[in-house]
């Protein structure tokens, strides 16, 4: 089993004023999807705060909330084999983990409709996440792209490597 959050970078990202923002949140919710999930509830964010896990470049978290809802995309439902946030996103899903004999195939798991009031739809997000040669670095990128608010993601990231 492996410790998500030595190997993992969480990012906010939510809109105020109408201008995209981003910050790097804490470690300790790197593996805790309850506390990642209430650090997001505490942004000033206008149409909800965004959350964006990588973890390990192997795999992504995306949860938004907004107000008492709380959306989820879990980017290869196999993750949950083997790394604590990817299981419990499955677990809040209300889905079982994929036995041995279903690794094989990678699969995304949640809400594909998760950021189409923001121009990225689901068949669109689908193409992203089925690029099996993309780490996960690179389909949050295209992702942030899609949607608009790359340069602040990409702010966030330099920040974190400081």
């Amino acid at each position: 089993m492996s410790s998500d959050a030595e190997d993992s970078l969480a990012v906010v990202v939510y809109r105020e004023d109408g201008l995209w923002q981003s910050g790097v949140l804490p470690e300790k919710v790197n593996d805790n999807l309850d506390g990642l999930v209430a650090v997001l509830r505490q942004q000033p964010a206008e149409n909800g705060a965004i959350g964006l896990v990588n973890v390990a470049d192997e795999f992504f978290v995306a949860v938004r909330v907004r107000g008492e809802e709380t959306r989820l995309l879990l980017s290869d439902v196999t993750a949950a084999v083997a790394w604590d946030l990817a299981r419990q996103v499955v677990r809040e899903l209300g889905m079982d983990a994929p036995g041995d004999d279903d690794l094989e195939d990678v699969w995304p798991a949640g809400d594909l409709s998760i950021f189409t009031d923001l121009g990225l739809d689901e068949m669109e997000l689908g193409a992203v996440l089925a690029d099996l040669d993309a780490y996960a670095d690179e389909m949050l990128l295209s992702i942030a792209d899609r949607i608009g608010f790359a340069e602040v993601y990409d702010r966030a990231l330099e920040a974190a490597a400081l």
